[in-house]
């Protein structure tokens, strides 16, 4: 690696298309901010509290099935509503407000209360990546819909409302502007290049191998070279794959490998049962075939030195532009190390 890149400069990332700044020598500065507390619990494998565990009443009084694999249920206090009625002009081209139709749903992964994607079997995980499919072919194929959003909220760190293993689909009426952004930036790579940003970005990545975390026949785990997160990575299948829907058993089984690797990984990091947001972005489901578009999931965790001291996004990451410190080819070596690569 060029050795300027240990001095402050700014990465290009190519999927939002914007800049990060990077500032690896304030990897030194002290620390007297925030420590969270890691209190860990003895592991629940059923909590009668819980209103995602098997039998249980939920907070909005319905009753769970006692079931014995995935679990899937409309959320009970959903972002979004399928029939949400027309918003009246506000009568200044200034104040723009539209209706937002959706369908807001909850994915149990497994019954055990106890358990995360790390500490599951793959071909549990494998059950959840089924599901997963299931339901954005189910929601991507109503009319009304152009966009399935799946994702993870793990821990209390990252706001998770309850620690009962589970994820949560989001399928709206047009298309979040995260994903509108990479749509937009996949595409005019595209007609640029005749070829696809995430293919071409797997390519320089493999034969870098400066930012590799772990790997199977079908996925690949790294971190990006613009990543914004201290140890933010982006999961990509190694063929050129649209969605979920396009996926077969074996690439099914290899996602759910990549996923239980990965997130094993961060939890050996720093001795915890790591927290993070995740993510899947692939085509929207507005009708049109979508070429451009190559499945990928982001993973967004915040801690930054220890199982205690976190990464804050403010200051001038929010008036100015995302900043990190530790480079990402120096995270990636950390998590290599803590998966035993």
């Amino acid at each position: 690696m060029d050795t300027n890149l240990q001095y402050p400069h700014r990465r290009y990332d190519p999927l939002r298309g914007r800049w990060v700044l990077v500032s690896p020598h304030r990897t030194q500065r002290p620390w007297q901010g925030e420590v969270s507390r890691t209190d860990a619990k003895p592991p629940l494998h059923y909590d009668p509290d819980c209103y995602l565990c098997p039998g249980n009443t939920r907070a909005g009084g319905k009753r769970n099935p006692p079931y014995s694999s995935v679990f899937a249920f409309a959320n009970d206090y959903a972002a979004l509503l399928p029939d949400s009625p027309a918003i009246a002009e506000t009568g200044h081209p200034l104040l723009r407000a539209e209706t937002e139709r959706g369908i807001c749903r909850v994915l149990c992964f497994h019954p055990d209360h106890s358990l995360t994607l790390a500490g599951m079997q793959v071909p549990d995980i494998v059950r959840v990546v089924e599901a997963w499919t299931t339901e954005f072919k189910e929601l991507g194929a109503r009319p009304e819909i152009r966009h399935v959003q799946i994702f993870e909220n793990r821990g209390a760190m990252m706001g998770a409302s309850n620690p009962h293993p589970h994820g949560q689909i989001w399928a709206t009426e047009h298309i979040p502007d995260e994903a509108a952004a990479e749509v937009a930036n996949q595409s005019a790579y595209r007609s640029l290049h005749n070829a696809c940003l995430l293919c071409d970005t797997l390519k320089v990545e493999l034969e870098q191998n400066q930012r590799i975390v772990c790997q199977n026949e079908e996925f690949v785990a790294l971190v990006p070279f613009w990543a914004v997160w201290p140890f933010e990575t982006l999961v990509l299948p190694r063929a050129h794959l649209g969605s979920l829907l396009e996926f077969k058993p074996t690439e099914q089984r290899g996602l759910a490998d990549i996923l239980k690797q990965l997130t094993s990984t961060y939890d050996r990091l720093f001795a915890t049962s790591f927290p993070y947001t995740m993510g899947f972005h692939q085509r929207p489901t507005d009708g049109d075939l979508h070429p451009e578009c190559h499945f990928h999931g982001h993973f967004y965790p915040p801690l930054l030195r220890s199982a205690t001291v976190r990464k804050f996004m403010v200051g001038f990451e929010m008036l100015g532009m995302p900043q990190r410190d530790i480079t990402p080819e120096a995270a990636a070596e950390q998590l290599r190390s803590a998966a035993g690569g």
